[in-house]
């Protein structure tokens, strides 16, 4: 993709999500950067990009430092115990902790590296069984715990919605996430801030942003369609 294409999507994206999250007051987009290479990905900087959602550890590594600096990183995919050492001081932000053992790992790794990272609670709100996330019934408990790890700071929370030939279909689920939102920053929770709640791709990100998204995801929407090895 060429710089006016690609500065051409994020301009009219910015504007779509911006209307469409006006009455919560404003919604940010992460730029998915996966399979995209990192000069392509610096010019979403002079669009106004200032975070990117990377998803596998070893593809982030191999770029991370050709990317401009400026760049806040989150670690967006599903993440294994033994990859936490190697991003631990490479990241703002992981948004897929999902269970006990990689919060612990993540409070062990980042106190031996004398960082705090912040972290989203990642939901699985439709149930899917394919899917990584934290059921509603385990939400709080996995919240209280991580409020109980040193190095580990909850930031808020996280969804990946099904697929719908609709998006209007999943309407519901991003609902019911905001819903758990206010809930939980109503709770006023040890160590535990409801900032954060991103949710939405490039194909629901519109919904998720008029039902009360603070973050959407979108890869294909600003970077085109990617061949994904």
């Amino acid at each position: 993709m060429n710089r006016e294409e690609l500065l051409k999507n994020i301009a009219e994206w910015r504007q779509r999500i911006g209307e469409a999250s006006a009455k919560w007051g404003g919604c940010e987009i992460c730029a998915v950067s996966k399979t995209v290479d990192a000069e392509t990905i610096n010019l979403a900087w002079e669009g106004g990009i200032r975070t990117l959602g990377e998803n596998r550890v070893q593809e982030l590594l191999g770029k991370i430092d050709a990317l401009n600096p400026g760049y806040r990183i989150h670690l967006i995919g599903q993440l294994q115990t033994n990859k936490v050492k190697p991003i631990i001081d490479r990241v703002a932000m992981i948004q897929s902790v999902d269970r006990e053992a990689l919060a612990r790992e993540i409070s062990r790794r980042a106190q031996a590296a004398g960082v705090e990272m912040p972290v989203l609670i990642q939901v699985n709100i439709a149930r899917e069984p394919q899917k990584a996330g934290v059921d509603e019934d385990g939400l709080l408990p996995l919240i209280r715990l991580c409020g109980e790890l040193p190095g580990l700071r909850v930031k808020g929370l996280m969804a990946i919605m099904p697929i719908a030939d609709d998006p209007e279909d999943v309407r519901p689920y991003f609902r019911g996430m905001r819903g758990w939102f206010e809930r939980l920053r109503d709770m006023d929770l040890p160590n535990a801030s409801m900032e954060t709640l991103s949710m939405g791709m490039s194909d629901d990100a519109l919904i998720a942003a008029q039902e009360g998204a603070t973050m959407v995801r979108l890869g294909r929407a600003l970077f085109g369609a990617r061949n994904y090895h």
